[in-house]
């Protein structure tokens, strides 16, 4: 069963809410959260980021980075105001992009079913990042970024939630990227119906957020040993998360441009490509399964991936167009073992578009740039079901959750 509580949110007063709200803080760059909230004294970027109110050039791992966050969070909180929510809630959080919408149930979801393997995985986590939002965690005693579960969708938990849309929002507002912001506390009433919801849901999978969730999961462990403070010890037993049905949420492509050919020159790589794999000239930038859209030297290629088995043919990981390119063109053509720790390679997310691989290739800083279809949601809940982890950024979910509008206090 899935366990999801009401919690006590930190929140903004609704008129302060498109000024708090926050892209994630892992889609940004320093430099890029610096510009967005360079005018906005109230952006949850100043808590998320905390060193882009600290000298360019500082260490973001640094301590005065921590304390800077507790100072920030501490002025958001007076300048909003940021109020603590009088009663515990539970929350329905709807996202709209354009002629896309998806539907959330925001809570707080038990970390021993994170540990247990009833909220399953398929990435893997890097130890810096984890040390980072732990340390993130453990100075603001909160939990500020929301990790985007999805779970196969019910006819129970959909009218439930219904029933909570049909009441006046409490924010509702569209921000900067034309995304529409949605959210609506449930009444006590409306919280018992979508708990009980989601008892009968047997698994939860975490979509997005994986360092969120295995951060608060260390942070547990360290705050655990610290006097209780107002939060009680039971909210540090759950993470913030939201959890929307398999069938609204939207993965786009997570695409690669690397920044070398291993010496090879445009023409002697595509040479080398082609006897290895179909390729021919293609203005079509965005693939279909089982081909990749290749551009090099100022033109695009369809790559098929398709010809010929992967080396475990029905291993579900195996058989993604991400690991083909991987096991049959980046690993033997680019010498490029591991893209975890490859530091050639740059990931770039489907939200960027095509052209943003075309202006790396175009401006020197890649020799080349691989466009992929997205994997599909069923293709993660079939990876995670197996137990099994999929290749490094492999998936952009999008629209993307805004930090700021609801906080875990721990």
């Amino acid at each position: 069963m899935a366990v999801v509580s009401p919690f006590r949110a930190l929140r903004p007063e609704p008129r302060a809410a498109a000024a708090v709200a926050a892209v994630p803080y892992d889609v940004v760059s320093t430099e890029e959260a610096r510009a967005l909230a360079a005018d906005v004294p109230l952006s949850f970027l100043h808590v998320t980021r905390p060193e882009i109110d600290l000298a360019p050039g500082t260490d973001p791992h640094d301590p005065v980075v921590y304390e800077t966050a507790v100072a920030n969070l501490a002025r958001v909180r007076r300048a909003a105001p940021l109020v603590v929510e009088a009663e515990p809630a539970l929350y329905v959080y709807r996202l709209r992009d354009g002629g896309h919408a998806q539907t959330g149930l925001a809570g707080c979801y038990s970390l021993d079913e994170y540990d247990s393997g009833v909220i399953k995985k398929h990435e893997r986590t890097r130890p810096d990042k984890e040390d980072d939002r732990t340390r993130h965690m453990v100075a603001i005693e909160a939990q500020t970024g929301v990790v985007f579960l999805t779970y196969r969708q019910t006819p129970l938990i959909d009218a439930e939630v219904e029933r909570v849309c049909r009441t006046e929002p409490l924010f509702d507002f569209e921000a900067a990227d034309a995304v529409h912001h949605t959210v609506w506390r449930a009444t006590r009433e409306q919280t018992s119906g979508l708990v009980g919801g989601f008892a009968a849901v047997p698994t939860l999978y975490i979509a997005d957020g994986h360092h969120r969730a295995a951060s608060a999961a260390r942070a547990r462990q360290t705050l655990g040993r610290r006097a209780t403070g107002a939060a009680g010890p039971a909210e540090r037993d759950s993470f913030l998360a939201v959890a929307f049905p398999d069938r609204q949420t939207r993965i786009l492509p997570y695409n690669r441009a690397l920044s070398n050919l291993a010496g090879a020159t445009p023409e002697a790589f595509l040479q080398t490509v082609s006897g290895l794999l179909p390729v021919e000239p293609t203005s079509q930038t965005t693939p279909d399964k089982g081909t990749a859209a290749m551009y090099v030297g100022g033109r695009w290629y369809q790559v098929g991936l398709s010809e010929g088995e992967p080396s475990t043919p029905r291993d579900p990981v195996a058989s993604l167009d991400v690991s083909v390119l991987q096991e049959r063109l980046l690993g033997p053509v680019l010498e490029m073992a591991d893209i975890r720790t490859d530091a050639r390679v740059r990931f770039v997310g489907g939200v960027r578009g095509t052209a943003e691989l075309e202006r790396l290739v175009d401006s020197g800083q890649a020799a080349v740039a691989f466009s992929l279809a997205a994997v599909t949601v069923p293709e993660l809940l079939a990876i995670a079901d197996a137990g099994a982890i999929m290749p490094p950024k492999s998936t952009w979910f999008e629209p993307k959750l805004r930090d700021g509008l609801l906080t875990h206090l721990i």
